[in-house]
């Protein structure tokens, strides 16, 4: 066999050979980097303690149930505490493979009032400059090209229609309960109804949430960039903790 005929057969096998190999690096590297390297996501937002077995719902306007036994007035303004916090969730194929994107802060403020069972204004800031993934390129794309939040610094929720409890909950007693009103975030104001959870724990009153975010309806870029490609939606957490 000539020397010109075997210098072409091992180049066929290294043009079969490397990106083979290339692949598989990519690939490993990627799993390494997802599973051992890249900070694991966030677990959900919920509340810190379990509830009781008893639990009440609530609902807009006048319709809705409870079942709690009262413990005492809820009357009053309520505050957010820095025990709150806030986040993104965000499913993503990081090379090929599955991954979860989550970002979070504690920066969060804002205000519920109640009267009676009625609870009739309650409004959340969320500062999304403060939103930090642990991972400092993603949080820079969050920041700039994704959210851009040197213009739209805030996220906030204000409540459109007042929320009445048939019975005010024992402590520790879950509220189901829809809120409606209007979501901000990238600029763009949308009226969303969302599910909630609440409940009072000794002094304070806890709310917990998921709002699906579909990112064209914020005008927000879709967050693919890179290798990491992620689809037109997302989810933002919450858990909101009162005092008054």
């Amino acid at each position: 066999m000539s020397l010109r005929r075997v210098v072409q057969q091992r180049w066929k096998w290294l043009l079969v050979i490397v990106p083979v190999a290339v692949l598989a690096v990519v690939l490993g590297g990627t799993y390494v980097y997802i599973h051992f390297i890249a900070p694991d996501p966030a677990p959900r937002l919920t509340f810190t303690s379990p509830a009781s077995s008893a639990s009440s719902s609530a609902s807009s306007s006048s319709s809705g149930s409870a079942s709690g036994a009262t413990s005492g007035s809820i009357d009053g303004t309520w505050t957010a505490t820095s025990a709150s916090e806030a986040g993104y969730r965000v499913k993503e194929v990081l090379a090929g493979q599955d991954n979860e994107a989550t970002g979070r802060t504690t920066a969060v403020t804002g205000q519920l009032v109640i009267s009676g069972k009625t609870v009739s204004t309650a409004s959340i800031t969320v500062d999304m400059t403060k939103v930090a993934s642990g991972e400092s390129q993603r949080d820079g794309q969050f920041r700039s090209r994704i959210m851009q939040t040197s213009q739209f610094p805030t996220a906030t929720f204000e409540l459109k229609t007042p929320i009445t409890l048939d019975s005010i909950p024992a402590d520790l007693v879950q509220v189901n309960v829809k809120a409606s009103g209007t979501l901000t975030l990238h600029g763009t104001a949308n009226d969303v109804t969302i599910d909630l959870a609440a409940r009072r724990n000794g002094a304070n009153l806890e709310v917990n949430g998921t709002v699906p975010i579909t990112f064209s309806d914020y005008k927000i870029a879709n967050p693919s960039g890179g290798p990491a490609s992620v689809g037109d939606s997302g989810e933002m957490e919450f858990l909101v903790v009162f005092t008054r």
